[in-house]
């Protein structure tokens, strides 16, 4: 059934949800934001996943998009930038707390979850496909953590995966916001299969009628082209081997290579405070134990840096006006000082922690 056959009621939801077997299928359909994710749309995800938790029936959940050219684009930013300003960020705390719980309760659940990232999947939309144990890249999946770019960080449970990736890469992505197509999420660990993307509905069929999942997948799984990163992993590996900003840079800076510019044009464009958040994030989530206790260090970020000017800033120049010109606040990495990082990680008060429900 395409979504033009669908009533208009059924249109009008922003997220589909229906039985196919033995699966339960939560299909996101907000195609005009590609996707992003609503308040409504995690509370929505998190009702279904503890519904089907408890029915036999469904022995696996499938995560999809409806159509368009994007598995999940992120969150809510107007939203977000709304609250930050009229609201001293009261709604977007309320987002921020039902989607880190979402995101917690997808890398607990305890029926296998398949993420079909097939198309953009970046900031939220990694949030809900990075939990599941079967997360399926294609041809026209393009990932990305980009949220330095708008005065945020990678959320959503970036400071964990990111952290764990061989090689700083993780950090890279978290800093530049770099692209990865299907190949390279393959090659770096982020998708468990790379399919065909007309060979979808044939694994969702099988999925669907009780075959065991990671055989569909092996079975309709084709070679991926060479990842295009793989190229440059030895200097990810050096230069983003430092967990302060400007050793990163000066890294950079001492590497005369087109590639080196680039990194380094690039990272000049994104939120000092954000890079210096997100490098504190990923070393502190790799002395953590549990997933929750990261989400609950991110909560506490987010909680923060929703209100600070960088992120109303970020949006306004990336996604409002569109001139790309960001008048960040610190202007410069020197000016991001420890003690503001301190304040940003610092611990909110008890009633205020985020727990995962």
């Amino acid at each position: 059934m395409t979504t033009d056959t669908l009533p208009a009621e059924a249109q009008a939801a922003e997220i589909l949800d229906r039985r196919e077997g033995v699966a339960g299928v939560i299909s996101l359909n907000r195609p005009k934001a590609i996707h992003a994710l609503t308040l409504g749309m995690c509370e929505s995800m998190r009702a279904l996943l503890a519904e089907w938790s408890g029915e036999d029936g469904v022995k696996a959940v499938m995560i999809e998009h409806s159509e368009g050219r994007g598995f999940c684009s992120g969150g809510d930013i107007n939203l977000l930038r709304r609250s930050a300003l009229e609201d001293h960020g009261e709604e977007g705390r309320k987002f921020f707390l039902a989607e880190y719980r979402l995101n917690h309760q997808l890398f607990t659940y305890a029926k296998p979850v398949v993420a079909f990232m097939d198309g953009i999947t970046m900031g939220g939309g990694v949030g809900i496909s990075q939990p599941a144990q079967y997360r399926v890249a294609t041809e026209h999946t393009r990932f990305a953590m980009p949220e330095t770019g708008i005065g945020l960080f990678p959320d959503v449970g970036g400071g964990w995966y990111l952290s764990r990736l061989d090689g700083r890469l993780g950090q890279y992505l978290a800093l530049t916001g770099a692209r990865l197509d299907g190949a390279e999420c393959l090659w770096a660990g982020l998708a468990t299969h790379y399919l065909p993307s007309d060979a979808l509905p044939e694994a969702k069929r099988r999925i669907a009628a009780g075959h065991e999942i990671g055989g569909v997948l092996g079975a309709l799984s084709v070679k991926s082209p060479e990842p295009k990163i793989a190229a440059h992993a030895a200097q990810i590996r050096k230069h983003f081997a430092f967990d302060t900003l400007e050793q990163i840079l000066a890294s950079l800076e001492s590497e005369d290579s087109e590639w080196a510019a680039k990194e380094l044009a690039t990272l000049r464009t994104k939120s000092p405070q954000a890079c210096k958040v997100a490098l504190r994030q990923l070393a502190t989530s790799l002395t953590l134990d549990t997933f929750a206790q990261n989400m609950a260090m991110e909560y506490r970020i987010g909680s923060r840096v929703l209100v600070l000017p960088d992120f109303a800033e970020g949006v306004r120049a990336v996604i409002v006006d569109k001139d790309h010109a960001p008048q960040w606040n610190p202007p410069s990495p020197d000016e991001v000082t420890s003690a503001m990082l301190d304040a940003i990680f610092a611990p909110l008060s008890p009633e205020q922690e985020w727990r995962p429900s």
